[in-house]
């Protein structure tokens, strides 16, 4: 089985590493998404679509479930499936290729900025869905990289996690942060907890993205969802404005720099709740990320200031399914607590992970319960257990 961002292609169908050989040529599978393995996808024919639209490819990736569609300089095309890279049965794209249909679905305001800098990151809308779109240029050519965003809103239900994330959307102040690598499902989550606030509260969000991926419509919530270099310069500069608009909740897309982490810690401390993405991958991590971000003679301050403000942590990760079918989450779930609170002012972040092993009656956990919980359940494999696994003693 294909995982841990395997590659396979059209010559390996993943099994232990030997070629097999593939069909000279098959239909899409008539399934969606979890329906379709990787082995399944490698051997479907896609050179008929060789010089078309790159369109006719994005409804093709969303029809299979990828998660991501490339369509790069000297290689096929390629998706990614389930976690794993699946390269297309389809002739090697060329510069001439790839740069005018690239270009092609840019507008005059998107084709200044890429001639400007050689990279671009937007969304790309089209009646068939929409897209989270990095263009760039290589020392080979044009390339570009669509993330396919679902149709529908996620509810936590859809993407397998717990009711108890339902907990932070309650908080009327503070600051929930929403970690894990790129590609773990982040943006999905924060957005099935805004919609629940969107549907239950009367109050005003605000969004700070690049680029905007779901679709916010106001339900009972007011919805301001703003694109960074679009409708605003920065994230911080986003924030600012946003801190004047009478906002209760506030939602940063990526918490990078200095000054974006420095307004959501402000804005957290001026009686709003904010949510925000880390590409850390546990509570400690997360916490530490935050404060270290800050000058040393800073951070006693921000370390008293996170103590009070901080509400929570949820860290995620997407393993693969023993079965083939689909990624299962995992997450490390944080709730603050008084003594959450005196180990980050204390300089004790390290010792989080015991709250959490003790704190299961207040909905946390660990990352290794989680994926203990999968392992238990026989949906992933004990190899997926040991891969991802913190502590791997506890998996051998």
């Amino acid at each position: 089985m294909a995982g841990q961002g395997e590659q396979v292609s059209a010559d390996d169908s993943g099994d232990e590493g030997k070629s097999k050989p593939v069909a000279a040529s098959a239909k899409v599978p008539a399934a969606s998404g979890a329906g379709v393995t990787v082995e399944e996808l490698a051997r479907v024919d896609f050179s008929h679509l060789s010089g078309g639209p790159i369109d006719a490819y994005l409804v093709e990736a969303r029809k299979v479930g990828a998660s991501d569609f490339h369509f790069q300089v000297d290689s096929p095309p390629f998706m990614r499936l389930h976690g794993s890279i699946v390269y297309l049965k389809h002739p090697t794209l060329s510069a001439d290729d790839t740069k005018p249909r690239i270009e092609g679905i840019l507008n005059d305001f998107e084709r200044k900025t890429f001639e400007a800098n050689n990279d671009l990151d937007f969304c790309y809308v089209k009646e068939h869905g929409r897209y989270r779109t990095n263009v760039l240029k290589q020392r080979k050519g044009v390339d570009a990289v669509f993330r396919i965003i679902p149709d529908t809103l996620p509810t936590l239900e859809e993407l397998h996690l717990p009711g108890i994330l339902t907990k932070f959307t309650k908080y009327r102040q503070g600051i929930v942060l929403i970690t894990g690598p790129a590609g773990s499902g982040k943006t999905a989550t924060m957005t099935a907890l805004l919609d629940i606030v969107n549907q239950e509260q009367n109050d005003h969000i605000v969004t700070v993205e690049d680029p905007i991926e779901y679709l916010l419509s106001s339900k009972n919530c007011n919805v301001n969802q703003r694109h960074v270099e679009v409708h605003t310069e920065s994230y911080a500069s986003a924030l600012k404005s946003a801190m004047r608009s009478d906002p209760d909740y506030i939602c940063v897309s990526e918490m990078r720099d200095l000054d974006t982490v420095a307004m959501a810690v402000t804005a957290a401390e001026t009686g709003h709740l904010v949510f925000g993405t880390l590409h850390t991958t546990n509570a400690t991590r997360s916490v530490d990320r935050i404060i270290d971000v800050f000058p040393p003679k800073e951070q006693e301050q921000i370390r008293a200031m996170v103590s009070e403000s901080i509400r929570g942590v949820i860290s995620q990760q997407l393993l693969p399914r023993e079965d083939g079918m689909g990624r299962e989450p995992v997450l490390e779930i944080m709730f603050s607590t008084p003594a959450v609170a005196n180990m980050i002012r204390e300089r004790k972040t390290f010792q989080l992970q015991s709250v959490l092993q003790t704190g299961a009656k207040l909905g946390m956990c660990t990352m290794d319960d989680s994926i203990l919980g999968l392992l238990k359940k026989k949906i992933i494999s004990r190899e997926t257990a040991w891969f991802f696994a913190e502590n791997k003693d506890r998996f051998k």
